[in-house]
């Protein structure tokens, strides 16, 4: 009886685990099916892919596209320079300022994008007259916004070692701080940092009423401007960009594994 009861209860948890994934794919694709239906809808009824073509062929799509990559990577690499090394250090040495910056690093949630903006404009003004006016300085701001969630993401992989311990064994065999950091424990949270990287890249692409209000070209102002004039192009890179979202977080979920973890998944199959 009691097997009998097993075998029913997990019966009973597939389904659900089932029902639970066709719900969540259901949510996620129909929208994303119908975008797609919208872009290659022709004259007549016609299908036509003139829209997705016209992604390749405009040169200022063409630009806004590299410089939105640019902003990504820049954003990632400058915040997890910021961040990984100070939230370590605090923890290992000053573990009472641990709540201070845990504060600093989530008050950009309560401060909407308008009033950001609003505060950082005349400093922008400053940047472009006596520095560059490159949409690359949008950088700086990028990693305000990117700020409470990479640290979160950080945080519950630094949660999960002892850091205490495993610095302490680094540093009897001779390694120095930036060895700890960047040999020791950045290895051991690469999962948390590839979930950061990807929650600053999902933001950046999605971004558009700061680089609006500064008045930069990014992607999301262009397919604003083009959906003005073919809304079918615009909803064609919109389509594009979440494609090319999901896709880095399909590779990041095989690429954050730890080799044993892989060696163990291949072994069950």
């Amino acid at each position: 009886m009691k097997s009998i009861d097993r075998a029913r209860a997990r019966r009973g948890e597939a389904i659900l685990r089932l029902v639970v994934l066709f719900s969540v794919l259901g949510y996620l694709l129909l929208p994303m099916l119908a975008m797609f239906e919208f872009s290659t809808r022709g004259v007549g009824g016609q299908r036509t892919l003139a829209a997705w073509a016209e992604i390749g062929t405009n040169p200022d799509l063409l630009g806004a596209i590299i410089l939105q990559l640019e902003l990504s990577a820049l954003t990632v690499l400058l915040a997890l320079a910021l961040l990984v090394p100070t939230m370590i250090l605090v923890r290992l040495k000053r573990p009472r300022l641990n709540r201070v910056l845990e504060f600093i690093c989530l008050l950009p949630l309560t401060v909407p994008a308008i009033v950001l903006v609003v505060g950082l404009g005349p400093v922008y003004g400053l940047v472009g007259r006596f520095i560059s006016e490159s949409p690359l300085t949008l950088t700086f701001i990028y990693v305000i916004l990117v700020l409470p969630y990479n640290y979160r993401a950080i945080a519950s992989g630094l949660d999960t070692l002892d850091l205490v311990t495993l610095s302490e064994a680094a540093r009897v065999f001779g390694s120095s701080w930036s060895g700890v950091i960047w040999r020791i424990v950045v290895p051991n949270i690469r999962g948390a940092l590839l979930a950061a990287a990807l929650i600053s890249v999902a933001l950046v692409l999605g971004e558009f009423t700061i680089s609006s209000l500064l008045s930069f070209e990014t992607l999301q102002v262009i397919i604003n401007e083009i959906g003005k004039r073919n809304a079918s192009v615009a909803v064609s890179v919109s389509l594009a960009a979440l494609c090319f979202a999901f896709m880095l977080l399909f590779i990041l979920s095989f690429a954050g594994q730890r080799p044993e973890v892989r060696e163990i998944a291949e072994k069950e199959e």
